[in-house]
């Protein structure tokens, strides 16, 4: 499996989310941040029932998976993500993250997106408490730091991130997990850095990557 062990301590891994990309050159994008440094790449899927947006889905995913070698991280804003685990899986994504929110058994579909080797991540939406998700904490690879309201991007970071990457830095040393803490939403160079000192181990970054000029710059910046 292609994934990423924890970064050193103040640091954290890039992850450029593909939803900003333009699809009409995606292997040129693709292979400009591979060229840039991104350590993975993030896959927005959007259903138009959990989010009212609607993105892509496996096809897309099978078709990033032929374009490069970086870890690729599948992010199911979905509402029954269940149905859909084997195609992913065969689409060849690499981690696989669920809302809390969603209309899905939480447990047997972690369980189930394990059994067919991914990696299991859960997220949560800004206003959706952190003690939503701590049942799962000892069961899953990755959890995902919703800073914006899912279903779009270019929104405004939301400060209440920051309080729960802290919570689930200090969760998982007094606990003994070993999750990576994933954010996104309004990621850049003012709050890429503040939740990177917060404890997040990976920033997703759209807009704000995909509209540089530099990207390289920017990865460099937000990695730390």
């Amino acid at each position: 499996m292609n994934w990423l062990p924890r970064p050193a301590e103040g640091q954290a891994w890039v992850a450029p989310s593909l939803l900003s990309a333009d699809f009409a050159a995606l292997k040129n994008d693709v292979d400009n941040m591979t060229a840039a440094g991104a350590d993975l790449l993030h896959l927005d899927v959007m259903d138009g029932h959990f989010v009212p947006n609607i993105s892509f889905g496996p096809f897309i995913c099978k078709f990033v998976h032929g374009l490069s070698d970086l870890p690729l991280d599948a992010h199911l804003m979905i509402s029954h993500a269940d149905q859909y685990l084997e195609a992913f899986a065969k689409a060849g994504v690499d981690g696989l993250t669920i809302h809390v929110e969603a209309e899905a058994e939480i447990g047997s579909t972690l369980k189930r997106i394990v059994e067919l080797g991914m990696k299991p991540g859960i997220s949560l939406n800004p206003g959706t408490p952190l003690a939503d998700i701590l049942p799962w904490l000892s069961e899953v690879d990755l959890v995902l730091v919703m800073s914006v309201q899912p279903g779009f991007g270019g929104q405004k970071f939301n400060p209440v991130a920051l309080e729960k990457i802290n919570e689930l830095k200090s969760r998982r040393t007094s606990e003994g997990h070993d999750f990576l803490i994933n954010v996104d939403g309004g990621i850049n160079d003012v709050t890429g850095p503040e939740c990177r000192q917060a404890g997040a181990d990976i920033l997703v970054s759209g807009s704000w990557l995909f509209g540089a000029t530099d990207r390289a710059e920017r990865i460099t910046l937000l990695r730390g």
